[in-house]
């Protein structure tokens, strides 16, 4: 596995006008649904790199007004999932 680490200046991070301790999550979170909108990482991988449960995620999704990605195949897989069960 592959870690990453960014690297932002002080002077961008005291202009981000949070508290210190909410800056590494929220750039975290931003990231993530950055990625996500753009179709580069899933909705389970976004709310993973978030750390969100995916709850939390589909929230936050929604009060955004970020579409889903969720095409008709998806609906049919959670369809047969579901009759599985």
């Amino acid at each position: 596995m592959t870690d990453i680490t960014i690297t932002v200046s002080q002077d961008i991070v005291q202009a981000l006008r949070l508290p210190p301790d909410a800056v590494a999550a929220e750039l975290q979170r931003e990231l993530a649904v950055a990625l996500y909108q753009r179709g580069i990482l899933s909705s389970g991988k976004a709310a993973a790199l978030a750390e969100m449960s995916r709850w939390e995620w589909e929230e936050l999704l929604g009060a955004r007004k970020i579409p889903r990605h969720y095409a008709d195949e998806d609906l049919d897989q959670d369809i047969a999932y579901a009759a599985r069960s």
